[in-house]
């Protein structure tokens, strides 16, 4: 079976745009993540600013545990 439930073909260009536009109408922003966006918080993180930071949970999810 190479077809998803819409019949799609797994790994064409229709099925990975339908995987991102479906993943991006469930987050808040409206829109994927980008990488340089989770690696900002992982250079914050790292950084000396982040210091006083203990034990927290950052959700770099644009929103998606707000909804």
């Amino acid at each position: 079976m190479d077809r998803d439930s819409r019949g799609c073909r797994f790994g064409d260009e229709e099925s990975a745009r339908a995987v991102k536009e479906n993943g991006a109408a469930t987050v808040a922003k409206g829109r994927m993540g980008r990488p340089e966006e989770a690696a900002a918080v992982v250079a914050f993180l790292a950084s000396e600013q982040s210091t006083y930071v203990v034990g927290a949970n950052i959700d770099v999810d644009g929103g998606t545990n707000q909804i």
